[in-house]
């Protein structure tokens, strides 16, 4: 009895395990730039040298999505279960620490550790992390509870056609666009109702401190709202401190703003436009893919024939952009609309431009702000 109950134990454990790695695993995959993404937030955010592994994360964002679904899948069919529980072991003995890291110093908003598809805070995502940590300490001491079901070819097969499976479909996402997209600038999205605040949306509470010092002793002192020297001659106002205590409502855009390189607000002409309006958004020049700038001028010439607004979205600076043209029209002989960039490139904030399309180039049309069409560039 006691050896049944401890079998039982032990494969919930390990279920519990598998799952959660195989689901973090699918939805890192389904969008491996997401990852990369947030992996370049947080070397950006550690600073120093962190930020000379900048180069590398994709390629960790790759190793950490195919270990996770390669464990949770030999972790589900209960292969080598005795060393996917130490490896299970040791990467939260690495996680856990790092997110209550992350947890205490918030240099990012969330984790990333489910994508887009569940957004944790940086505690919910350490709590949780205690949980599993737990659980992997648990199937570490039963797991020879649990006998072995394959022989190692057949574990090596598994194992093996998990890793397949897991990198091809990183690579098919990678050359077109996520499978599922779970940003809010998904298509039939509107963009300007997800940029509305309800009229009973919860307000941002701040806490304010007023400092003050006294014109006799020369001390400055801390004061609330409700006890400051209102009107009180001995005491000069220095300065103000407000700290942000309750998070209000933020609607799920709140930071797409397009400015022409006259820096001119042209967000609203390109959300009310009844004619579709095609933006192609590159957020980084220095990174985008040159080789595509042609489909880029053939997606122009069309919007010309249509007579359809076509704009380039970028985070690139003005010199950039200048640079970017000028070896496009020079070294490619790509001319339109290339020779004229006042005109066709825009810039947007870069984190934006890297949510609304997981592509370096990519586009997306709207009509009535509502995205119709969403695509990679290598794709047209």
């Amino acid at each position: 009895m006691k050896s049944k109950t401890l079998h039982i134990i032990a494969s919930c454990a390990r279920t519990l395990l598998a799952l959660t790695f195989i689901f973090s695993g699918l939805v890192k995959a389904i969008d491996p730039l997401g990852t990369t993404y947030k992996i370049e937030d947080y070397l950006k955010a550690f600073g120093g040298l962190f930020t000379l592994l900048l180069p590398l994360a994709e390629y960790a964002a790759w190793t950490l999505i195919a270990l996770e679904f390669v464990l949770g899948v030999c972790m589900l069919l209960n292969v080598r279960t005795g060393l996917t529980s130490r490896l299970t072991l040791l990467f939260y003995c690495v996680m856990t620490p790092l997110t209550l890291y992350i947890a205490l110093r918030n240099p990012v908003s969330d984790c990333g550790c489910f994508g887009d598809a569940l957004v944790l805070t940086n505690w919910q995502t350490f709590w949780k992390n205690v949980v599993l940590i737990s659980l992997s300490v648990l199937l570490l001491c039963l797991h020879r509870n649990i006998p072995a079901s394959f022989h190692l070819k057949s574990e090596l097969r598994i194992a093996g056609g998990a890793l397949l499976i897991v990198l091809a479909l990183m690579t098919w996402t990678r050359l077109h666009l996520p499978l599922l997209d779970f940003r809010p600038y998904k298509i039939g999205n509107n963009i300007p109702e997800l940029m509305e605040i309800p009229d009973d949306a919860p307000q941002p509470q701040y806490s304010v401190t007023l400092l003050y010092r006294n014109t006799e002793t020369g001390k400055v002192q801390e004061f609330t709202l409700q006890d400051y020297p209102k009107n009180d001659p001995l005491w000069v106002f220095e300065d103000q401190k407000s700290v942000l205590v309750v998070k209000g409502y933020e609607p799920p855009i709140h930071d797409f703003e397009i400015l022409t390189m006259d820096f001119e607000d042209i967000t609203e002409d390109i959300l009310y436009s009844e004619t579709p309006v095609t933006l192609v958004i590159m957020y980084d020049l220095n990174k985008t893919d040159n080789d595509l700038m042609d489909r880029v001028a053939d997606i122009y010439r069309t919007c010309q024939d249509r007579q359809q607004p076509f704009y380039i979205l970028t985070g690139s600076g003005e010199e950039d952009i200048e640079s970017f043209c000028f070896d496009i029209c020079n070294e490619m002989g790509v001319k339109p609309p290339f020779n004229n960039p006042a005109q066709y490139f825009c810039t947007c904030d870069p984190v934006t431009l890297k949510t609304i399309v997981r592509a370096n180039p990519g586009a997306i049309v709207l009509e009535n702000g509502t995205i119709i069409d969403k695509y990679n560039i290598r794709n047209k």
